[in-house]
């Protein structure tokens, strides 16, 4: 350890010393910042230029200053609690002093910073459909993980196994056709998996980017779907040091989460660790009780070590994280109704008894998994001359395991490793004429091992590159960008044979069997964005863009062969698939004013060869079993995808919210009969309703009070995939929910923050359409199908930050 410091030091040193005498120049930036209602100063505003990772704090008399900074043209943003945020586009060159005045939030949309097409942007200049999740947003609700904490947004969703473990849908696709951002690159841990969640830490993360449609080029074209951008917590102001503590506790399943972050800035030297450890017992609902081994454990360290001046930065960040979820199978007692435990007796499994008595424990049963993802990123922004490279460069190793042999609980059967190498070059050339300019080439390098006794895909490596070209252009009212890419990759399957005892063996071994073939796949696109943004007045725009999407593929699509415990099925790859192409067309308009704001967002998708898995049958009609499993296999098909969501903010008095949006989905198969017509797992047509009034505003012991009441409505949902028993129709339920929260203050500054939740208040028993455990075993005493959603969950929610 000491000698990784020592290396460290010499590293940071090195590279400031190299780069120090960079010609961009050394200027400082002051000013005040007061509020519009009565010119008072306002304590604690953030001040932050997002590109250059720089910011200040206000003072007790509001005042802030930022020093070290390159004399260059970029974006200056403004956030306070309860009050509408600042963008701006400051040249440092001419800019010494800037004063603003916030007012306070109404129903005017936000501005928001986002990384779009050409860099740092705002929403409303951008042509994709875009959707912010803040900070405080994160804070004020329940969720279980990362993935249910923004489920609720507009066109997005969530494919659950349980509590603990959530896969993101964006418009009705998932899997491999979301990419997530975590930390500057592609999150990746094995995703193609229907129980493989997004190996994150909730607590670390400071606000969401929710990209949707095949728009955002610069983070690949994987992202049919969209992309997910989960941020971390700004760099803090020179000077600074704060500690924060966190914790939450949930009713229903017993959840205790708690978070300890320290950061800091000295003198540019900066630091930010944080150590986060989540645990649960099984959840329960007024059907089926607590659902057994439905518990997990998670545990995350992560921490950021770097240097900023004023010819860039340089940061490496680390990541650790453990989670540890059960494998809900749902299998039951026909007599009782009561979920099966496994049991050993003499040293040998036993017959599966009937239990209810272990849903209060946080221990893991059987079967379980144990999940580990490891990270290093080294993330690199420096100033040449007008323009400025940014280089990235990430290793990732991801260790998937599964224990399902009571007889040997510690003996696992899967074993998936994952070793991935991502890289990202980009440079963003100097503003000419008012147009910005991004050139660029990132990928990846893969890695998989079957390590395990029992195995489902082969192991494989990739390698995958691509190259981007983006532009933009501001002409008054009208914003127009777009931007091409082309993408190559490879895959390599790799063969693997086993005797009649399972176990691997060479190929010419005498009676060896060939559980996977040697393969070797190309695959090659071109996706490209075309749109443009219109504001006709301050309080109505329009956005209009045309994209085209690419994705290869995935390992398990193409030759998956064997039992997955945790999806409880077998499951077949298909090698003679074709890469999926779309075109994608979005509309949309809005309108935003102090009383009232909206927001329509329509969009039309045509995908060739969309991939997707079907149930297969026998000769006799019935379900095919194979080693004692429901057998899918991928197949493909053209498909179209169309659907839209509808928000509105109304402000009837000051002091009062009534947030409403609506979103629908349709996904069919084109030229198919009515039972093969829809695609499988489509979201529900989704309602969500609330109204919230802030009880204080401005108080000098309690502030930005509230109180909420809200509406969650999920439609019926009969546009499934019938054929073979694939899907069935989900009838439609609404939840009822309810929060409260408040900030603590002292000689104007927050010294905690409380929230209570109640989550499903009235207690339904409901089944999400993308819940996989809808699918599970029926229960012969009640003949319901499958294992029900959380019931009535109760949350508190403690936030403490310290400074010093």
């Amino acid at each position: 350890m000491k000698k990784l410091y020592i290396i460290l030091i010499l590293f940071f040193s090195s590279l400031n010393a190299i780069l120090a005498n960079t010609p961009v120049g050394n200027v400082s930036l002051k000013g005040k910042v007061t509020d519009q209602r009565d010119g008072s100063p306002l304590i604690g505003v953030n001040i932050y230029f997002p590109e250059l990772k720089e910011g200040a704090i206000t003072d007790n008399e509001g005042r802030y200053v930022i020093t070290n900074l390159p004399t260059i043209k970029t974006t200056l943003q403004v956030t306070y609690v309860g009050h509408q945020t600042i963008v701006r586009t400051i040249d440092l060159k001419a800019v010494r002093v800037l004063n603003f005045s916030l007012k306070e939030s109404n129903a005017e949309i936000n501005e928001v910073v986002i990384t779009a097409l050409t860099g740092n942007s705002l929403i409303k200049h951008t042509p994709s459909p875009i959707s912010y999740v803040s900070k405080k947003d994160l804070e004020q609700q329940s969720s279980t993980n990362i993935i249910d904490a923004i489920a609720k947004q507009p066109g997005v969703s969530q494919i659950t196994t349980g509590s603990s473990i959530s896969k993101p849908v964006i418009r009705g696709l998932g899997y491999n056709r979301v990419v997530v951002i975590h930390d500057g690159i592609r999150q990746e841990g094995q995703q193609w998996g229907d129980e493989h969640g997004i190996e994150i830490d909730a607590q670390g993360v400071n606000s969401v980017e929710i990209l949707k449609g095949p728009a955002s080029l610069i983070y690949g074209s994987d992202a049919m779907a969209g992309v997910i951008n989960f941020k971390s917590a700004p760099i803090l102001p020179v000077g600074s040091v704060k500690v924060n503590v966190s914790s939450e506790y949930q009713t229903n399943n017993g959840l205790f989460n708690y978070s300890i972050n320290t950061a800091g800035n000295q003198k540019g030297f900066i630091w930010n660790w944080r150590y986060s450890d989540k645990m649960a017992h099984s959840y329960k609902n007024k059907y089926d009780g607590y659902v057994y081994d439905s518990g997990f454990r998670e545990r995350a360290v992560s921490g950021l070590l770097g240097i900023s001046r004023n010819w860039g930065y340089s940061h490496l960040i680390l990541d650790y994280y453990h989670l540890t979820p059960g494998i809900v199978e749902g299998e039951r007692d026909e007599e009782t109704g009561k979920f099966l435990k496994p049991v050993v007796v003499n040293g040998e499994e036993g017959e599966a008894i009937a239990t209810d008595k272990d849903g209060r424990s946080y221990g893991h049963q059987m079967p379980y998994q144990q999940i580990y993802h490891y990270k290093a990123v080294w993330d690199n922004s420096i100033v040449l001359g007008e323009g400025h490279l940014n280089t990235t460069v990430g290793y990732q190793q991801n260790r998937r395991q599964e224990f399902e042999d009571i007889v040997s609980p510690d003996d696992y059967g899967l074993y998936f490793q994952l070793h991935t190498l991502n890289y990202d070059v980009r440079y963003t050339l100097p503003e000419v004429h008012g147009y910005k300019v991004v050139i660029g080439a990132n990928g990846m390098y893969q890695r998989s091992l079957n390590k395990g006794t029992e195995f489902l895909i082969p192991g494989y490596n990739l390698f995958d590159i691509g190259t981007f070209v983006m532009a933009s252009r501001n002409f008054n009212k009208l914003d127009v960008s777009g931007g091409i890419r082309f993408d190559h990759r490879h895959n390599h399957g790799k063969s693997l044979y086993l005797n009649e005892n399972e176990e691997v063996v060479n190929k010419n071994t005498a009676g060896s069997e060939e559980k996977f073939t040697d393969f070797s796949r190309n695959f090659q696109g071109i996706s490209g964005s075309l749109g443009a943004t219109y504001q006709f007045s301050d309080a109505w725009y329009t956005k209009l863009n045309l994209s085209r999407g690419f994705r290869a593929p995935n390992i398990s699509e193409l030759a998956s062969n064997g039992a997955h415990e945790g999806t409880i099925r077998y499951e077949k790859g298909n090698i003679n698939l074709k890469p999926e192409s779309s075109w994608q067309a979005d509309w949309e308009i809005g309108y935003s004013s102090p009383i009232i704001s909206g927001e329509l967002s329509l969009f039309a998708n045509r995908i060739n060869n969309y991939i997707f898995s079907h149930k297969l049958l026998d000769d006799t009609g019935e379900d095919l079993l194979t080693d004692g499993y429901k057998t899918y296999q991928f197949v493909s098909g053209d498909a179209r995808i169309l659907g839209g969501e509808v928000s509105v903010d109304i402000h009837p008095v000051e002091r009062m919210h009534f947030q409403n949006t609506f979103s629908y989905v349709n996904s069919a198969q084109l030229n198919q009969p009515d039972s093969t017509k829809y695609l499988p797992f489509t979201p529900a047509p989704k309602w969500i309703s609330e109204i919230r009034y802030d009880l204080i505003r401005h108080g000098k012991t309690l502030n930005n009070t509230y109180v909420s009441l809200g509406l969650e409505c999920n439609l019926k949902q009969d546009h499934v995939y019938s054929a073979f028993g694939t899907e069935t129709a989900t009838p439609s339920y609404t939840l009822l929910n309810a929060s409260i929260g408040t900030d603590f203050m002292h000689r104007g500054r927050t010294i905690a923050s409380l929230y209570l939740t109640a989550n499903n208040l009235m207690n339904k028993a409901y089944q999400n359409h993308l819940s996989r455990l809808k699918y599970a075993d029926e229960n012969a005493l009640t003949g319901r199908k499958g294992v029900y959603n959380m019931g009535r969950n109760f949350g508190i929610k403690l936030l403490i930050p310290l400074s010093f």
